[in-house]
């Protein structure tokens, strides 16, 4: 975002030196350079690799729960997305059942399979997001009404405090969340393989106050990124039984 504005000042700022007071124009090596940075692609997803983490900054307009179809790296208006909820059955064909627990998407909402480990969920509606914890059935409703998004998943922090959560701390894998960091809406994973008591840690170590999990392990963790039009791919697809993704547009 800051590089944004920077731009954006750079832009005036060549507009106003495009004609002196005195009349004289700017050099041409310095319209040159205030070109190329008002042509410059903005940053659509902020990265930051801090305390063995990675965390993702997605500057987006809108959000939604893709189901059926794995967002196309052809679409330009993608700028991030990731597995969210997990999924029952490797099938191979989509059926809304097979998402663990009952879901937004696109503005419906849809029935999913009972899964007890969904305690928590996270729903966006009306440009804006919260973080709910336990029961959330109202909250699904709102967005769906409102033509916004939801799903539920294992909530791991809630207001600053650890939620309990069945998966044990001894658990080592690569561990994936989305987050609320200072009121700015991130997805973090682990640097490479740790315990989840230490992944949970370092995120609240890192300021996070809200976190849920989202479906992680190989072929599942697939997912990339846009930045200034590049593709950056956090993990290889490797099957296509993944079902529904967070996905952030530009």
């Amino acid at each position: 975002m800051i590089r944004r504005q920077n731009a954006f000042l750079l832009c005036l700022l060549s507009l106003s030196f495009g004609c002196n007071t005195d009349g004289k124009n700017t050099t041409n090596e310095a319209q040159h350079v205030e070109e190329e940075v008002c042509k410059e692609e903005p940053e659509t997803v902020m990265r930051k690799d801090t305390m063995g983490l990675i965390v993702l900054y997605p500057q987006y307009t809108s959000i939604d729960l893709v189901c059926g179809d794995m967002p196309s790296k052809d679409d330009s208006s993608v700028i991030l997305f990731a597995e969210a909820s997990y999924t029952g059955e490797c099938l191979d064909t989509f059926k809304h059942f097979n998402v663990a627990g009952d879901h937004v998407s696109a503005g419906k909402r849809y029935k999913g399979y009972p899964c007890k480990r969904n305690t928590g969920a996270f729903v966006y509606c009306n440009n804006s997001w919260k973080f709910c914890h336990k029961v959330y059935s109202n909250e699904l409703d709102s967005a769906a009404l409102h033509g916004g998004a939801g799903f539920g998943q294992e909530l791991m922090i809630y207001k600053g405090k650890l939620v309990p959560i069945a998966r044990k701390d001894g658990n080592q894998n690569q561990f994936r969340a989305l987050c609320n960091h200072n009121g700015i809406l991130c997805i973090i994973e682990s640097k490479g393989i740790v315990r989840f008591g230490d992944f949970k840690k370092s995120l609240l170590d890192f300021g996070i106050s809200d976190a849920i999990y989202l479906d992680m392990g190989p072929g599942w963790n697939h997912a990339w990124y846009r930045n200034k039009g590049e593709i950056v791919e956090l993990h290889p697809k490797e099957h296509d039984f993944c079902t529904n993704w967070i996905t952030f547009y530009k």
